[in-house]
């Protein structure tokens, strides 16, 4: 309760799997500022830095997946120790989520995190490269509760190494794009993933350019023209998305 004897609103939870300081706080700050939410609307775990424990879902208003440098599709015996135990820690999570039909919006890594509980096809078969991304709505999209306010198509911002090859039966494509046919989907009513960002600004894209430069994503001396065609690209719909998810399960 505060002062006046009014509940709070339940805070939103934003996992992150970020463990470059700079892209983990950047990510954190976007979703504050274009998903409309106050500071104590937003809490942030960290699974590359502590380990997830119990996580209670009548605490929350809904929870957040941002991206990052992780790739569900990626053989274990690559995968860091670190890597391998946040990976299982969010699978029972997202398993939890999908089960109970609880809110959740998955940023570009959440389309890997929720395809592999639901039993997608993930590889890398699909990537794109770091940058703007035309995507269009399928005619579900058009009518989805978080999409509808969108333009039929339009540009966002992109960059992933896996992405979805076949969605299971039962789970609703949502968008497009010519490259990567899954854009993104929801499972049920209320769980979402998307393979662009609708966290991202052009000027937090450029600091996940300057983050991730030497992370096999693009040509580290290609990143000044990236940036540059970032800030030149208007991605503004996407972030649409995040609001409406907020606006929509803010409780």
């Amino acid at each position: 309760m505060n002062a006046l004897g009014r509940s709070r609103p339940a805070p939103f939870l934003l996992l992150s799997i970020r463990a470059e300081e700079e892209a983990a706080v950047d990510e954190y700050r976007s979703v504050l500022r274009l998903g409309g939410l106050a500071c104590d609307e937003l809490r942030s775990i960290n699974v590359t830095r502590r380990r997830l424990g119990p996580v209670d879902l009548g605490a929350w208003s809904g929870v957040i997946l941002g991206g990052g440098p992780y790739n569900v599709s990626d053989p274990a015996h690559s995968k860091s120790a670190t890597q391998l135990r946040a990976e299982t820690e969010l699978s029972e999570l997202v398993g939890r989520i999908v089960s109970a039909d609880y809110p959740f919006l998955g940023c570009c890594y959440g389309v890997g995190a929720v395809g592999s509980v639901i039993g997608a096809e993930i590889d890398r078969t699909h990537g794109e490269p770091v940058g703007a991304v035309t995507v269009t709505l399928t005619a579900t999209g058009r009518v989805d509760p978080l999409f509808a306010d969108l333009p039929d198509t339009f540009d966002a911002y992109g960059g992933h190494k896996e992405a979805v090859r076949r969605l299971p039966g039962h789970v609703v494509p949502l968008a497009s794009s010519p490259t990567c046919p899954v854009q993104a989907f929801r499972v049920g009513a209320n769980v979402y993933a998307t393979q662009f960002h609708p966290e991202l600004d052009a000027e937090s894209l450029c600091t996940r350019i300057d983050v991730y430069r030497d992370f096999g994503y693009f040509d580290p001396a290609e990143a000044r023209s990236l940036q540059e065609a970032a800030r030149a690209t208007d991605a503004r719909h996407p972030a649409a998305i995040l609001r409406r998810f907020v606006e929509r399960y803010r409780r």
